[in-house]
Order: C-alpha cells, then sequence, then structure tokens
C-alpha cells in the first residue's frame, strides 16, 4: 500500500486548521497542523510534508516570510491561503514561490481539488536525480544567457540574477521552446499547474520583470505578441 501523502497546515486560526485537517483527512492524506510561521518552518525538516497550505495572516513572521524561507532550501509545493483577493496579493504570493493561492472563504471540494492538482503537477516534473539527459534538457543556453532549471539558477552576462522560481520557471519553460507563441492563459496553467480563475495579469507582471532584468540581446529577446501572449524569440 502506498504511504499517504503529508499535507502540513499552516493557520492560527485552530477552527480552520481542524476543519481543513478534517476535510483532507478524509481523502486520505495525512496532516499536521502549525499554528504560526516558526513552528511551521520546523516542521518543514521534521515532517517532510509533500504540500503545504500556508496561511498569510500569521502571528510573528507572516506568510509571505515563510514562504520566502522554505523556498531558499526546498521546492515543496505551497498553497496560500488568504482573505485578501486583490490581484497584488496574488501575484506577490506568487512571486514569493507559492504555486496557488486560494481566497478565504473557499469550498472544501475546491480546496481538495487544489491540493490534488497541485501534487500531480509536482510529481510529474522531471526529479533533480534525474538522468544526464533528462538534466541536460532542463537548462537553455544561448548567447549571454543560461537558465538552469535543474538548479534553478539563471547566468546573464556573465553573473548569476536573482530570480523567484516562477520568473525562472516563465522564463525557461519560453525559452525551452524557442519562438513558439503561448497565450497568457497557457502560460499560467503550464506555470502555475492549475486552471486559474481571474485575471492574467499575473504573467504581464512576471514579463515585465524578467524584462527588467534581462535586456534584449542581439540573437534573442522575450518577444510580446500583440492580442496573442509571449514568445522566447530566437533570431
Amino acid at each position: 500500500m502506498a504511504a499517504k501523502q503529508k499535507i502540513l497546515i499552516v493557520d492560527d486560526d485552530s477552527n480552520i486548521a481542524e476543519l481543513i485537517s478534517l476535510y483532507l483527512t478524509k481523502e486520505c492524506f495525512t496532516c499536521r497542523i502549525a499554528g504560526d510561521g516558526d513552528e511551521a518552518l520546523a516542521a518543514v525538516s521534521d515532517f517532510q510534508p509533500n504540500l503545504i497550505l500556508l496561511d498569510l495572516m500569521l502571528p510573528g513572521k507572516d506568510g509571505y516570510e515563510v514562504c520566502r524561507e522554505i523556498r531558499r532550501t526546498s521546492n515543496v509545493p505551497i498553497i496560500m491561503l488568504s482573505a485578501k483577493g486583490e490581484v497584488f496579493d496574488k501575484v506577490l504570493g506568487l512571486e514569493m514561490g507559492a504555486d496557488d493561492y486560494i481566497i478565504k472563504p473557499f469550498d472544501s471540494k475546491e480546496l481538495v481539488a487544489r491540493v490534488r492538482a497541485v501534487l500531480r503537477r509536482f510529481q510529474q516534473q522531471p526529479a533533480a536525480s534525474s538522468t544526464s539527459e533528462k538534466t541536460a534538457a532542463r537548462i537553455a543556453e544561448f548567447p549571454d544567457l543560461i537558465i538552469n532549471q535543474t538548479n534553478y539558477s539563471v547566468t546573464y552576462r556573465g553573473r548569476t540574477l536573482d530570480m523567484p522560481p516562477k520568473e525562472l520557471e516563465l522564463l525557461y519553460f519560453l525559452a525551452s521552446q524557442p519562438n513558439q507563441v503561448f497565450t497568457r492563459e497557457q502560460l499560467l496553467d503550464h506555470i502555475w499547474g492549475y486552471e486559474y480563475v481571474g485575471d492574467t495579469r499575473t504573467v504581464d507582471v512576471h514579463i515585465k520583470r524578467l524584462r527588467e532584468k534581462i535586456s534584449d540581446n542581439p540573437h534573442w529577446s522575450i518577444s510580446t505578441v500583440w492580442g496573442i501572449g509571449y514568445k522566447f524569440e530566437v533570431r
């Protein structure tokens, strides 16, 4: 029998946390609850969850800070939970490295569906310990630019750039399929791994930030295809 997947629930509201745990336990997940950021960070190494449900409004370290610290050492999937429904808050959470963002109050069936979707996407990703052929396939190299999704690094004009995971994944996805045009909806689905309901401005913000860090090169550029989406254009 396969081991149950483990979910870490981080929420200072014990009633909400217990309710989420009840939903997920019924779906055959093993759950642990953490009431603040420090407890959550300790549980990441101790409990080794397959996925983290992370509330933004926590005492002490907020959810953004906790997410940022987790991402320094782990790519475990993170779904942020928040009563904040503004586009800015969603984009910020995704930029910090979250894989999904759910607005409170939420339907229990939607929560379970999102958890399963994010886990499914994460499990389909090639492991870092895969064969050298697969590892090589996760490096996109161009003049003045090397994108390595194996170790999550970007080298531009000889120096390593600081880049949040989702920016790097978006850049790699486009660059690994040069000259192919993708709609915003396709990029949301491929990079964030769920059917995004809402403003596709998330992609536009990430593209803008990439362009601020990486100027166009005579041999390549991140190009806008008006009325459709974006492509990594190679000349």
